[in-house]
């Protein structure tokens, strides 16, 4: 007991010191020092000026504090997110489960985590902070989670962003958001990984990359991807981020960030880019978003592309490593099942709560761009008449083969689409090696008619 109270105590001072650092001790060191930050909020600071002093009394500043808040070793690869308000408050805390769950202790001791938290909100930014706080206080206690807040001077024109805001242009906000997180990070590893607030990780992906810089020893490089989707994913060597950080502060209206740092990349003299398969990050997409509105109005047609994936269990028996587990692969995010090895006869079984007449099923197998880790041969089969506790389908009835990993199949046959308990995905033949089971989507027939119903009632 003794030892819990200690441990809760040291927490909350740990995290409440870093809080006072983002929000209060940040502010004033800047109100006294009339020559630090350059940052100030006139319209076209960054349009007129061409000397690099804004950016050097930023980094000044914030290296001053890093050293003041821990006295630390530089690790070998820091995690840089800056994370703005999302419709989803979950984002940034799947992103964060993700990312620590893919790592293994030995990586983690290699990982630092830098999140800047660029809400606009203060009453949205303490309730981020908190539940980050309590899912992550071993995390922040032992220095491989950082959370950093700019206050509201540290951004131009708070006028300009607010009229870009108004017309849907968030690029300018996002350059400045990122080149502050740049600026921070620069001692605290060796390779700086820029990565978004919505996406998961791949299973050991920093043994990946570590394999993948130590290949290009000979070849000197600026900027490795490790994912095709916008700015995520991208690595870069700590000691350019001092010139990043100010080239995108330059910059900051011109282009967004996605566009910017190719154009950085080529300045560095890289011409071509270094794209590394797999890809190791994906976006987490988030179809049920609700609010006050969407629920005072009717209800809306459901757009058809969106899979309904009704309540159910999964069930497999391939092998499985606590990184990616099997319902990841049932889920309407961006998550997936990760094995490897599997054998002919085995399977991953969706076993619906309620029987459900389903009008297409759709799996995919492999990484999103080459298809690597698909599954070479398999089939898909639909089950029927359940028995027993956990239930089982009683009989079962094919419904296609994948092809090249995937399946995309209407149900013509509504004989076969009604009351279907089972959508089984079974391998055909021995595979050695990774697979990877992105998805499993079902789409239901009558889905926008109950959907109304129970709204209705």
């Amino acid at each position: 007991m003794r030892c819990s109270i200690r441990r809760c105590f040291i927490t909350s001072v740990g995290i409440g010191f870093l809080w006072l650092f983002t929000t209060l001790i940040v502010p004033e060191e800047m109100e006294e020092d009339q020559n630090v930050m350059a940052i100030k909020g006139q319209e076209d600071s960054y349009d007129k000026r061409k000397d690099a002093r804004p950016l050097e009394d930023w980094q000044n500043l914030t290296f001053k504090y890093i050293k003041r808040i821990q006295q630390r070793r530089k690790t070998w690869l820091t995690v840089g997110i800056s994370s703005v308000q999302q419709p989803d408050p979950r984002s940034l805390l799947y992103t964060l489960v993700s990312l620590f769950r893919a790592s293994s202790k030995i990586e983690q001791k290699r990982l630092t985590v830098l999140v800047h938290l660029a809400h606009s909100d203060l009453t949205r930014l303490r309730e981020t902070v908190l539940h980050i706080s309590t899912l992550f206080s071993t995390q922040i206690v032992a220095g491989q989670l950082l959370l950093i807040h700019a206050p509201p001077d540290a951004y131009p024109s708070v006028d300009d962003m607010r009229k870009e805001a108004h017309h849907g242009e968030f690029s300018s906000k996002q350059n400045i958001d990122h080149a502050l997180l740049m600026s921070f990070a620069t001692r605290l590893s060796e390779y700086f990984l820029l990565l978004e607030d919505n996406v998961f990780c791949a299973p050991n992906f920093i043994t990946h990359i570590h394999w993948k810089v130590n290949t290009m020893r000979s070849n000197p490089w600026v900027l490795m991807e490790f994912s095709n989707m916008g700015f995520l994913g991208k690595l870069f060597h700590s000691k350019d981020l001092p010139l990043l950080a100010h080239f995108l502060l330059l910059f900051y209206k011109e282009k967004p960030l996605d566009r910017l740092i190719p154009h950085f990349r080529t300045i560095l003299a890289q011409k071509h880019p270094i794209i590394c398969r797999p890809f190791l990050f994906y976006h987490r997409f988030s179809y049920h978003i609700s609010n006050d509105t969407q629920k005072a109005t009717p209800v809306q047609k459901k757009n058809p592309y969106v899979p309904d994936n009704p309540p159910g269990a999964i069930f497999t028996d391939m092998k499985v490593f606590g990184v990616h587990f099997p319902w990841e692969a049932y889920t309407l995010d961006e998550s997936f099942f990760w094995t490897h090895n599997v054998s002919a006869g085995n399977h991953l079984t969706v076993i619906l709560n309620h029987p459900a007449n389903l009008s297409k099923v759709q799996v995919l197998t492999g990484t999103i761009v080459d298809g690597k880790y698909a599954l070479e041969k398999g089939q898909v089969e639909l089950g029927y008449d359940p028995e027993g506790m956990p239930q089982y389908c009683t009989s079962f009835a094919l419904l296609g083969h994948l092809f090249e990993g995937q399946m995309n199949q209407e149900i013509f046959l509504k004989s076969m689409g009604h009351n279907v308990s089972c959508v089984k995905l079974v391998v055909k033949a021995n595979q050695v090696g990774g697979l990877i089971i992105r998805h499993i989507y079902l789409w239901e027939q009558n889905a926008e008619d109950r959907e109304a119903a129970q709204t209705w009632r």
